[in-house]
């Protein structure tokens, strides 16, 4: 990188470990910074050392990307142009950071945008308050899942949003648009007994069926459990701790586990071998799982995820409080930990046992 650029690519330590990649871009006499949202972990693995070159390539890009917006007085560098920047280069740019399905998803919203406003040259000083809600009524109008619609549209809001963070626009057109209403998706669970059954039952892949098992008692997501490392395995007293970065929020997280999912986890290896492994591929493991929990005959639709549903479910039946399951589950909201408390209604359900007879027999 030639040390006269205007925009330079640096990295700055986290209270977690991580390294935040920021560009450092000086122009017109001023300094300002970009946070990248991208972080480099430490190298403890060959898949480390692989995700943190994939990493610096992204970010290396972007950086590159910058400096060409400079040259040609673009992007916001200029104080007085910045309500010039156009919306579909700086969302193209913002869908860029991303990774996997959420880049994805910001793509897919892309497209909906191009239909809606086919002028390519649009910039955010013409996005109004009116043209948010046009674009909120276009996606309703759109044959898609309401949460799909809502996905869409939070991808715009959260461009925009980081353009006012930006000082791209001095006045957040949001402020007076709402949300498309999320609707609650039916979280599939297993009851105590049916992952008894499962337990008992033949699988087709074993390490699939520990670590379905495995999560059921833990709550760990499946990417998690699949990047899970021996050197992440501790005793500690009587129990044995998991201590691990979650894959999807980054968090750093200490969890204690239960003999039961000690055992599940299988004769302990070298510090950087994989507890779960060797893994089938992705797409079969839906397969793997629908035909186990067939052979269980249990009726429902279950993939990897429900495991999680169903720790979360369990911990609340046998008597958990709320706060407690939310940090075995590593949420951030305990909103989120809320959805679990609907499933589980002990109220409810003891209002609905004092109903009386009214057909005239005896319980």
């Amino acid at each position: 990188m030639n040390a006269n650029e205007p925009v330079k690519l640096r990295k700055r330590k986290t209270r977690t470990g991580l390294y935040s990649l920021y560009l450092d871009t000086y122009a017109n006499g001023k300094r300002t910074y970009e946070y990248l949202r991208l972080y480099l972990v430490p190298e403890r693995t060959r898949e480390d050392k692989r995700k943190n070159k994939e990493t610096l390539q992204l970010a290396e890009a972007i950086r590159a990307k910058r400096v060409i917006e400079y040259h040609e007085g673009r992007y916001g560098f200029d104080k007085g142009e910045q309500g010039k920047v156009l919306l579909f280069d700086y969302f193209e740019a913002q869908a860029r950071e991303r990774t996997g399905k959420t880049r994805t998803s910001w793509i897919n919203c892309i497209q909906y945008l191009a239909q809606y406003e086919t002028r390519k040259s649009i910039t955010f000083a013409k996005i109004s308050p009116e043209w948010i809600e046009g674009f909120k009524d276009y996606l309703g109008a759109q044959k898609l899942a309401q949460n799909t619609k809502s996905l869409y549209f939070a991808k715009l809001r959260a461009c925009i949003n980081q353009a006012y963070k930006d000082g791209i626009i001095t006045d957040n057109p949001l402020k007076r648009v709402g949300s498309i209403k999320h609707e609650e998706s039916k979280r599939e669970y297993l009851t105590i007994e049916e992952v008894q059954r499962l337990a008992e039952t033949d699988c087709d892949s074993e390490v699939v069926k520990r670590a379905f098992l495995f999560s059921c008692l833990t709550g760990l997501r499946k990417s998690d459990i699949m990047q899970l490392q021996w050197g992440d395995i501790h005793k500690e007293g009587d129990y044995t701790r998991i201590t691990f970065r979650q894959r999807k929020t980054g968090g750093q997280e200490y969890l204690d586990i239960t003999h039961e999912a000690r055992e599940l986890m299988g004769e302990e290896q070298g510090a950087e071998e994989l507890v779960f492994a060797p893994f089938p591929a992705v797409s079969t493991i839906s397969a793997v799982i629908k035909a186990w929990t067939a052979r269980a005959g249990i009726r429902k639709h279950i993939t990897f995820h429900s495991a999680r549903h169903t720790f979360a479910t369990m911990m609340l039946t046998l008597g958990t409080d709320l706060y407690t399951v939310s940090k075995l589950l590593g949420h951030k909201d305990i909103k989120t930990t809320e959805i679990y408390a609907k499933i589980v209604d002990k109220g409810k359900q003891e209002a609905v046992a004092r109903i009386p007879s009214i057909l005239g027999k005896e319980e």
